[in-house]
């Protein structure tokens, strides 16, 4: 789809993401255990909110229409409501129309296309946040949780880890097809942990990984899924990470960048998008990711380019396996070939295509919530340079974002120009 009226990116922030390993995250263990809290949901998405405002210097009162994008928040902390939760973060807010969008891991995706169509609509400044918080669950409650992503009733007894057990299964079907093993995608994670470093938001980036590390089943490291079928085809380090986090990105349109004095060339420009959706547990393909495909060509096609033009990605790296089947259902490789950008520096911080520059959803951390959304400030802040040490040494002008909901049953795929 291509807005029937321009749609900008004026601005964004996130929350640090936080979650186990991160240094300020209050656990057992943490000096301030007991004395200091982990923030709440309310308090992330009001200051991520509140902080795309900032940073794009356009008051609360200038807020239109706002939307939210959350999964699972009456799971992990008994709270719904949550555009109204949003309403609260500043009076000039009250009254305003604002609307909760979810579709699991692509529901910050979900509230980004609510935005744009609000803008071509007719809204002049629009709100778009994300939001999640997921460390107050134990592992496997938490796994539970987010298992209401796959077809319930069908897919849950795949194993109590349910999700990284769909994706062990992409990941034997993958690899058995292209006559390959999972040591061999471990540099993806190592590529994911090494932007992270750079990156002051990330949840992981105080931790390094090495090839060894992410290539190798240890102690820290180990083979976690009780099903046997697919226990020794996935570890910890090919997984996201469980966070904590909030991201905000605020939208305008033309009239709205000349209410505010802002230049086109201060602003990036939402080109086009694709939404696709397939039903609850009808994948038969598990070496390729179909449903991202076919937003991916509605993306590219309303937006008159292709692969070879995008200059920066954000691509949902949910786990090792699904990054590489993100290339190749986004057509940067052909199928089978998508570990070759990996191997080649093709999508490294210094390479022709860098993608998840943050560390993507293995190391920047996944807020499941948040993402879409965070995708979208990332390549706003890319293509202005304004993403500090881990900013491209080519500032791009065509930017691409992928998010996706669950087994790859919803896909929003955005297109971003300079």
């Amino acid at each position: 789809m291509k807005p029937v009226r321009s749609v900008y990116v004026v601005g964004g922030d996130h929350t640090p993401f936080l979650g186990k390993h991160h240094p300020d995250f209050i656990w057992k263990g943490h000096p301030d255990f007991g004395v200091k809290k982990n923030p709440t949901i309310e308090e992330l998405l009001h200051r991520a909110a509140l902080g795309a405002l900032q940073k794009a210097s356009v008051p609360p009162e200038a807020v239109q229409r706002g939307f939210v994008g959350n999964f699972t928040a009456e799971i992990f902390v008994q709270q719904g409501h949550l555009n109204s939760l949003l309403a609260a973060a500043h009076p000039a807010f009250a009254l305003k129309p604002f609307a909760r969008l979810e579709g699991a891991c692509a529901s910050g995706g979900l509230a980004l296309l609510a935005g744009i169509d609000a803008v071509a609509a007719g809204y002049d400044v629009v709100l778009v946040t994300g939001v999640e918080v997921q460390t107050t669950l134990s592992a496997k409650d938490g796994a539970d949780a987010l298992a209401r992503a796959a077809h319930y009733p069908t897919e849950r007894k795949l194993d109590p880890f349910t999700f990284p057990c769909l994706f062990a299964r992409r990941m034997r079907a993958y690899c058995e097809k292209y006559d390959m093993t999972p040591q061999r995608i471990a540099p993806v994670v190592v590529k994911a942990y090494d932007n992270a470093s750079r990156n002051p938001y990330a949840h992981m980036r105080a931790y390094k990984m090495t090839l060894e590390q992410a290539r190798t089943a240890s102690d820290a490291n180990p083979h976690f899924l009780e099903n046997p079928q697919y226990k020794e085809w996935i570890k910890v380090s090919d997984c996201s990470q469980v966070s904590d986090g909030a991201s905000a990105a605020v939208l305008m349109s033309e009239r709205g960048l000349s209410m505010y004095a802002k230049r086109r060339e201060e602003a990036v420009e939402i080109a086009a998008y694709g939404q696709a959706t397939a039903p609850l547990g009808g994948e038969r393909d598990f070496t390729a990711l179909t449903t991202t495909a076919a937003a991916g060509r509605e993306a590219y096609r309303d937006a008159g380019i292709g692969p070879g033009d995008i200059g920066v990605a954000e691509v949902h790296d949910c786990f090792s396996i699904a990054e590489i089947q993100m290339y190749e259902a986004l057509g940067f490789a052909g199928p089978g070939k998508g570990l070759g950008l990996v191997e080649d520096g093709t999508v490294k911080l210094d390479g022709r295509l860098p993608v998840n520059t943050g560390g993507g959803l293995m190391a920047f951390g996944h807020p499941v919530g948040a993402t879409g959304v965070k995708q979208a400030v990332e390549i706003y802040r890319q293509i202005k340079g304004l993403a500090g040490d881990y900013q491209m040494a080519s500032v791009p002008s065509i930017g691409l974002a992928a998010n996706m909901g669950g087994d790859d049953r919803t896909a929003v795929v955005t297109v971003y120009r300079a």
